[in-house]
């Protein structure tokens, strides 16, 4: 049994996916905050969403370490 809060903390994307996969072994998954919206569209734009706020602090986080690197290597010289 896999226990999750909240099911995008399991995964982004295709939960369900994981949730087959752990069912045809025998296995189950538990979501103890099921606060999920029922509606497939809203569900899919909150996904897309997510993914790309992912995406941003992911550029944001790479862009502040490539400049402390460039720092870094100005002030060894």
């Amino acid at each position: 049994t896999v226990v999750v809060e909240h099911k995008d903390r399991l995964g982004r994307m295709n939960v369900e996916l994981i949730e087959a996969a752990l069912s045809a072994t025998g296995r189950q998954l538990v979501v103890l905050d099921d606060g999920e919206v029922e509606d497939d569209l809203v569900r899919d734009m909150v996904e897309v969403l997510t993914s790309f706020c992912a995406r941003l602090y992911g550029r944001r986080s790479a862009k502040n370490r490539a400049r402390k690197a460039l720092e870094a290597a100005a002030a060894d010289e």
